[in-house]
């Protein structure tokens, strides 16, 4: 191989490391799961792919700063937008007072034997003292909804500081496959 050949190649894996640096700064990031608040979606210690810059919808799986904790983020599902009203009677969920199935949950809710609701009620007049969520802001619930330090507990999350959006599982292997 001459000194040509050497450089060309030096290069290429320059211009390939540039473009898994750029696509890995703007496109997607790699996360750890680390907790229990998102089972049975998300278990703790997966590796999942979120997207950057994407549009936020309601029902999507966000991760972001942890508002309590410097240092730590949260995954989180976006269950209220900006002026929703969010509320949950009898273990069932009601957004701007229409009921809103949640599949992701079924299994879930299935396997309890304590005759106790998955989400306790709660509107969010009792918890915040307004009847809406904010303008610029989400309400976000983890699906182990007995334990999860969501919105319930640390308020609303401001959008501008959601970091990405949960799409894929890589690991495990038996896990692989995009998130619902």
């Amino acid at each position: 191989m001459n000194i040509k050949e050497i450089g060309k190649t030096i290069l290429y894996f320059l211009f390939l490391a540039a473009i898994l640096i750029g696509l890995r700064q703007f496109v997607f990031t790699p996360v750890v799961v680390k907790g229990d608040s998102m089972d049975p979606t998300l278990i703790d210690g997966e590796r999942v792919i979120a997207l950057k810059n994407t549009e936020i919808k309601r029902f999507d799986i966000v991760t972001f700063p942890a508002p309590d904790d410097l240092g730590k983020n949260y995954i989180k599902r976006v269950i209220g937008l900006p002026g929703d009203t969010v509320e949950y009677k009898n273990d069932t969920l009601y957004i701007n007072g229409k009921k809103y199935a949640e599949p992701y949950l079924a299994e879930f809710k299935g396997e309890l034997t304590d005759d106790q609701p998955l989400t306790y009620d709660f509107d969010l007049k009792e918890l915040f003292g307004s009847e809406k969520v904010p303008a610029g802001e989400l309400f976000v619930l983890g699906d182990n909804r007995r334990i999860s330090k969501d919105s319930r507990i640390i308020g609303t999350i401001k959008k501008k500081d959601i970091m990405a959006d949960v799409k894929f599982v890589f690991w495990p292997l038996d896990r692989f496959g995009t998130v619902d």
